[in-house]
């Protein structure tokens, strides 16, 4: 499910706040990035652990995020910086085990791929349980401003377009599924 946003910054608020992050909880991000990958989870409450970069590029080292979990632990924000894919089947991997959520910041890799250790390839932004895209004028699709927040995984789209809409049921009312809104 596609929603668009106002920004990639909202984008990454909605996710922060489907991923019920909050105070107590702790979200890695890398340490290379824009202030908006952490914020978004900061004005949830959530303490930010960084991750440090790759030796040869500045995405996130996914061989050293397994040191940084801890139990209070609840998200990972692999970032692909410049369209650079993360290692997305390590993160997926670690995240599966631990329980944890995935929010690919994918603002600068609308157009890019990553290539899994199986050989499929899956559009950055659609392997985690949310991507977030920017269309700012600076990035490489671009609209003066904007954004979108892709929810790849169904648990979240009911809640998603509640939140997307302001905390109303209209979405369901423009489809014909209820004869009104309302505030839900």
């Amino acid at each position: 499910k596609c929603l668009l946003t106002t920004s990639c910054t909202d984008a990454l608020e909605m996710a922060a706040i489907l991923c019920d992050v909050g105070p107590g909880d702790e979200v890695i991000v890398p340490s290379y990035t824009f202030v908006s990958s952490a914020l978004a989870f900061v004005r949830q409450g959530a303490t930010i652990v960084f991750a440090d970069s790759c030796v040869d590029h500045p995405n996130l080292d996914a061989s050293a995020l397994e040191a940084l979990v801890t139990p209070r632990t609840k998200v990972i924000v692999p970032v692909h910086y410049a369209g650079c894919a993360c290692d997305m089947d390590a993160i997926m991997d670690l995240a599966d085990r631990h329980g944890l959520l995935v929010v690919e910041d994918a603002a600068q890799a609308v157009d890019s791929f990553y290539i899994g250790r199986d050989g499929r390839t899956r559009p950055l932004g659609s392997i985690g349980h949310f991507g977030c895209f920017s269309f700012h004028e600076t990035k490489n699709v671009i609209a003066g401003e904007g954004g979108m927040l892709a929810v790849n995984d169904e648990r979240f789209v009911h809640r998603a377009e509640i939140i997307w809409e302001k905390g109303t049921n209209r979405a369901e009312f423009f489809r014909g599924e209820v004869n009104k809104y309302g505030w839900v």
